[in-house]
């Protein structure tokens, strides 16, 4: 038998002096024994200990507390740095050229035109931070498949304007028309990135914080896409989103961040610029902003790189045997660190620096030695470490969170202050010490003028911009387009749904997803379509999809579905084509705009389908939605279960009345709110045209119903060349009445699902002796813009022939004679547009107020948008106009069983 040691009597029974000099000696012998370990077996070894250490740990019960964070240092260790690759010297002055022009062309900006605005703080923090990337690691187009996509923080615009100025991109005219974008003397530069004002330049809008990093996420996946669907050739493509800190409390900044670790997106890379300042203040002043981004990042599975301290605190960190100075790491708070960056050396010694065992590691040092301090993002060894390190991660997103410091080398003004956001101006003195410590050869003179410094196109530093750019693949930001045109489906492709569907009941959602599959299954633009829904699939009635054209998944499907061999199997691959995006309109909407971007992006003219409850959609996502407009976004947003009074029994918050007043305002959204299935196929057919083949930069909102009605034919009285420009340009005459001899004479305008209302309150009229035509309005906001262009037309041109908007001419007197009644389920702001542009008035039904749980038939009756509404409108506007007496009104408002003490809708 193998001897047993004597018996050791409890550890609790020994007196406390004795038990702290046994733990002490206990600590350091485990420790020895790791030392060992690393020493002869490396880090991958003593990894593995202690995960079997706790392993064994928990599973006897020892109360190991949890953590998501790494001590508060670097994570990449000093021995573990690559060589720097560029010329340090060089690229130092480069970056100090940038800063100072970004500086200059701010403060002219303000003092030509006070309170224009700018920001210098943003830029200062993050120079380093770009520069290492523009220099070694962003590529540009002639990369190829290669090229990175990249999304700037918003508020550094001003830095990388200045970088253009010195590749030779920009003159000193184009500087100066910084936020100064109307005037006579040539292009301006806008506030912040924004493709549609500079479309040759920025690709991303990014400052409504937030929205840059969903939507990097999601363009990451979409690279993914394109290239497991065979559309894109495969290529090591990175996606760049730079962040603010403060930033990062945008429910969009991390919505989606566990979706990008669930997708192994190992094509993006976030660096969370952490300066720890927001606009009013430090971000978390009594804790670490660094330290809890991790934990999130961590826990959502990213992979977390920590850029804290820069190299000079690692001749400190290599003296301090005993870990003196990571404890006093772990108990700094952001608010105590802005202090020392505000004041310097002084404040780091004096409370920095506070116990014996710290103040004898700093007692060679001087102030000044204390003041080269710094943090981590504005190192570059440290900066190229941790972009080398990500660009090589494989499996999962990486998030590099650099520690800077707002407002850096600003100085007393703006460097760590709380007002540093709010900065756009320096006093004369601030300005002659930035250029001081920029070391740059400007004369007080100059300074005072606030003069840009160029060394010229063949100095070194120009020479070594262009020349690192080159190597990466040319110029950015640059938004190249190089799309091909689609060979689009003829009129004869949509035909079938010109002759209507008979006697089958057909809601226009369904008409919708015929005319999507007929898309998909089409040999030209068929892989080309990209149908997006948030787990709604089978409400929308495009379950039948899933098995034919399957849903992405980079997985694929691992696992036998639980309807499996079912006609209606579920299916995932990975050369799926359809989205499902799950239950987040925002990150379907962000994957609809790496769609509708594309031909941009890689020169892929995919064509988004995204469709949603109408009432999730517009007041859910309007924010994304006005940035796929500044990024000339193209594709559909299909707005299902549309209308106040559609969606049965669901209520308030599903009960959409306003989303085509939400959409009126985005200047490039057309919005349709058709009423038949031909109507749509005229949308579809005329939209895909119009953005795929001719190049119109613009997108679609359409409406569409869940209400099943027969679907007409096209109305025989027209020509189809004559309802489809009707439809597109926003109405037609449906169905003009058959009321022989009627002195009465009345035009009902209807849209979508108000359409039924209509027709039947035309039949009602009739009783009435009153002859009413039916218009479909398929677009009250193309109507409207039309009328408004042609009333500017003519208010600009007061002595030529005035000329006639298409909405006027088309409800004349002349032409449509009678009372204008209009009806809706939607508000009647949008129908009331008209008034103003009509030679008389057009009295307006729609459904102000809020939703209700009840059936179709009673909640048309609530709003007052049925058909004995429209007919009482229709008579009551007869009544204004003198044709008609009140008796005939107020008898009808009897016979019709409107109660009007009933209080109105909108108040209810």
């Amino acid at each position: 038998m193998t001897p047993q040691p004597p018996p050791r009597p409890p550890r609790s029974d020994l007196p406390q002096q004795q038990r702290e000099q046994l733990n002490t000696v206990e600590t350091q012998e485990w420790l020895d024994s790791l030392a060992y370990v690393f020493a002869h077996a490396g880090g991958k070894r003593a990894a593995d200990l202690l995960e079997e250490l706790d392993h064994y740990a928990y599973f006897h019960g020892a109360p190991i507390e949890f953590k998501q964070t790494t001590p508060y240092i670097n994570t990449i260790a000093v021995e573990d740095q690559p060589e720097y690759p560029g010329d340090l010297e060089v690229e130092r002055k480069i970056r100090n050229i940038n800063r100072w022009n970004s500086v200059a062309m701010v403060i002219k900006a303000n003092k030509k035109s006070d309170g224009i605005g700018g920001h210098l703080s943003t830029y200062a923090s993050a120079a380093e931070l770009l520069e290492v990337g523009f220099n070694h690691f962003f590529r540009g187009h002639g990369a190829g498949q290669d090229r990175d996509l990249v999304f700037y923080q918003g508020h550094v615009a001003p830095g990388i304007y200045a970088r253009s100025f010195l590749e030779g991109r920009f003159d000193e005219a184009r500087l100066n028309r910084f936020r100064r974008e109307l005037q006579p003397d040539g292009e301006g530069l806008s506030s912040y990135p924004h493709p549609w004002l500079m479309p040759d330049y920025w690709e991303f809008p990014t400052v409504s914080m937030g929205l840059g990093p969903i939507q990097a996420i999601y363009q990451a996946r979409f690279i993914k896409y394109l290239e497991n669907r065979g559309l894109k050739p495969q290529g090591d493509a990175k996606v760049w989103a730079f962040l603010g800190d403060g930033e990062m409390d945008e429910p969009e900044s991390v919505g989606a961040i566990r979706f990008a670790a669930y997708e192994n997106l190992d094509n993006l890379i976030f660096v969370l610029n952490a300066n720890l300042q927001r606009l009013d203040g430090p971000v978390r002043a009594n804790s670490k902003v660094i330290q809890e981004f991790e934990a999130l990042f961590r826990g959502a599975n990213w992979n977390v790189i920590k850029v804290i301290w820069d190299s000079k605190w690692d001749e400190l960190l290599q003296h301090d045997y005993n870990g003196h100075i990571v404890k006093r790491f772990e108990a700094l708070v952001d608010g105590e660190s802005q202090r020392y960056a505000a004041f310097g050396g002084k404040e780091l010694r004096e409370n920095f620096f506070n116990t014996p065992e710290l103040k004898e590691l700093i007692k060679d040092w001087t102030d000044a030695d204390l003041e080269l301090l710094n943090r981590g993002g504005h190192d570059v060894h440290k900066v190229y470490a941790a972009y080398a390190a990500a660009i090589k991660h494989k499996g999962s997103p990486t998030i590099i969170i650099p520690r800077t410091v707002k407002g850096y080398g600003l100085g007393e003004t703006a460097q760590a202050r709380n007002v540093a956001h709010q900065v756009k101006k320096l006093e004369f003195d601030s300005l002659k010490n930035l250029r001081d410590l920029l070391e740059l050869p400007l004369t007080d003179e100059q300074v005072e003028h606030l003069e840009y410094y160029h060394p010229g196109p063949d100095s070194p530093e120009a020479k070594y911009t262009l020349a690192q750019r080159e190597k990466l693949g040319g110029l950015i930001p640059a938004r190249q387009v190089n799309s091909p045109h689609l060979s689009v489906p003829k009129g004869e492709f949509y035909e079938e749904f010109a002759g209507g569907s008979g006697e089958r009941k057909v809601s226009t959602t369904m008409a919708a997803v015929t005319i999507l599959s007929k898309l998909l299954r089409d040999k030209e633009i068929g892989k080309y379509i990209v149908p997006i829904v948030p787990d709604e699939a089978r409400t929308f009635g495009m379950d039948a999809l899933v098995p034919r054209i399957g849903i992405y998944s980079p997985r694929g499907q691992t696992y036998r579905p639980v309807d499996h061999g079912s006609l209606m199997a579920y299916k995932e691959a990975k050369d799926g084509q359809m989205l499902e995006e799950g239950i987040t309109e925002a990150g379907a909407m962000a994957s609809w705009i790496a769609a509708g971007t594309a031909y941009a992006n890689f020169s892929v003219p995919t064509v988004p389908f995204y469709v949603f409850y109408s009432m999730f959609g517009m007041q859910r996502i309007g924010d994304l939605v006005w940035a796929a407009a500044d990024q000339r976004a193209r594709g559909f947003l299909l707005g299902a279960t549309a209308g106040r009074t559609t969606l049965a029994g669901e209520g308030l918050q599903h009960q959409d009345g306003n989303s085509l007043l939400q959409a009126y305002v985005v200047p490039t959204l057309k919005t349709y709110d058709p009423a038949f299935a031909y109507e749509l196929a005229v949308i579809f057919e005329e939209g895909i045209r119009r953005m795929f083949v001719e190049d119109v930069e613009e997108f679609y909102y359409v409406t569409i119903d869940n209400e099943n009605e027969v679907q007409p034919p096209m109305p025989g009285h027209l020509s189809h060349e004559e309802v489809r420009q009707g439809v597109m340009k926003g109405m037609y005459r449906f169905q003009p009445s058959q009321l022989e001899g009627a002195g009465l004479r009345a035009q009902i305008l209807a849209s979508g699902p108000a359409m039924g209302a209509a027709q039947e309150a035309a039949e009602l009229l009739k009783t009435y002796g009153v002859a009413a035509d039916l218009w479909s309005v398929t677009s009250y906001k193309a109507l409207h813009q039309d009328a408004l262009n042609v009333q500017r037309h003519n208010m600009l041109h007061p002595t030529e022939e005035a000329q006639v908007s298409y909405v006027a001419e088309q409800l004349s007197e002349a032409n449509a004679p009678g009372v204008l009644v209009s009806v809706s389920d939607y508000v009647k702001l949008g129908a009331d547009g008209l008034n103003g542009h009509l030679d008389r008035k057009l009295w307006t039904l729609g459904t102000d107020g809020f939703g209700r749980s009840e059936a179709r038939a009673e909640l048309r009756d609530f709003f007052e948008v049925d058909a004995k509404h429209v007919v009482l409108a229709t008579l009551y506007a007869l009544q204004r106009n003198g044709e008609l007496g009140g008796e005939v009104v107020a008898k009808a408002i009897v016979d019709l069983g409107i109660d009007p003490s009933k209080p109105a809708p909108a108040l209810r």
